[in-house]
């Protein structure tokens, strides 16, 4: 299989989506990139139609993560691999890929979590208007991560099923992957817990500097820093972890490690010790990764596609 170009976009729910808004363009730094009359907002750190989707719900968390594949032949590719497995294929409707500004998609309902997956060949792109940082020099949306009650039945169908390249597991508790053959370290990471939720959603910046101003501008602005800055030893990144207004947690990372398409090293096995987690042993709040609600597919909107 040709394999995945790069983690595209997350949608989120929120409560209030015109806060949310202002969140994500003043605090995080993203491009407010387009609304729909439903009221949905788009943001973007690229020159991607988007790379965040805001959507209103009561249960903030996780609509969706979408997945840009390497062509159209991958695309149809991994549809073949997805239905052969027994995984239901949605095609998502041309009226839905319109307003996504989306070309040929599919989604499907991530087995262990129920999380909703979105995969698709081509976005429509702002020409001419590139990506103008403004708080924050963002280089791009870099990952989610997944807490998961069935860890390896998890892992597997991301491996197995999916495709995906283990870079790095804190033994028996995170597995971290990258889109192969993306070359950062993870664009999905997946931990153990008593439930599926969303951890966190992450955000990869230019500088380390652009972690010194957000420390100081979420401290001016009451934005509730809860892990950091700190060190990952998997990806070796610094990190900043924070809140966004209905308590999602959002991540800034500098530095990460990357990966040959062909030779790549063998994943490492760490201890499940916090000092595998950060160098640093920074601060950590426990409200860290506690609100993240998983939405499942919601298959009236996608048309099943049906296994050749």
């Amino acid at each position: 299989m040709e394999g995945y170009e790069k983690l595209g976009y997350v949608a989120l729910n929120v409560s209030d989506v015109a806060k949310s808004r202002d969140f994500y363009e003043k605090q995080v730094g993203l491009q407010r990139s387009g609304d729909l009359d439903d009221g949905t907002a788009f943001l973007r750190c690229s020159e991607d139609h988007h790379s965040i989707a805001l959507y209103r719900s009561g249960k903030p968390g996780l609509k969706r993560a979408g997945f840009e594949m390497k062509s159209e032949r991958a695309l149809d590719q991994l549809a073949s691999r997805l239905a052969g497995q027994g995984i239901a294929v949605h095609e998502v409707s041309a009226a839905e890929r319109k307003d996504l500004g989306l070309g040929r998609a599919f989604r499907i309902s991530e087995p262990s979590t129920g999380a909703t997956y979105e995969f698709y060949a081509n976005m429509r792109q702002w020409g001419g208007k590139p990506f103008k940082p403004t708080v924050a020099r963002i280089q791009r949306i870099g990952h989610f991560v997944l807490k998961v009650a069935d860890f390896d039945a998890a892992c597997r169908f991301h491996t197995e099923v999916l495709g995906f390249c283990v870079s790095d597991m804190i033994d028996g508790t995170i597995c971290f992957m990258r889109c192969h053959p993306n070359p950062y370290h993870h664009g999905v990471g997946l931990g153990r817990a008593s439930e599926d939720q969303l951890h966190h959603v992450n955000f990869m910046v230019t500088e380390v500097d652009d972690i010194g101003r957000g420390i100081s501008r979420f401290n001016k602005a009451q934005v509730p820093i809860v892990n950091g800055p700190g060190r990952h030893p998997p990806s070796g990144s610094m990190f900043l972890y924070y809140l966004d207004p209905d308590g999602i947690t959002v991540e800034y990372s500098f530095g990460m490690e990357e990966f040959p398409a062909e030779g790549a090293r063998k994943p490492r096995v760490m201890e499940p010790i916090k000092a595998s987690i950060d160098y640093w042993d920074s601060f950590l709040d426990p409200r860290k990764a506690t609100v993240g609600a998983i939405e499942g597919l919601d298959t009236t909107v996608a048309k099943r596609i049906a296994a050749e």
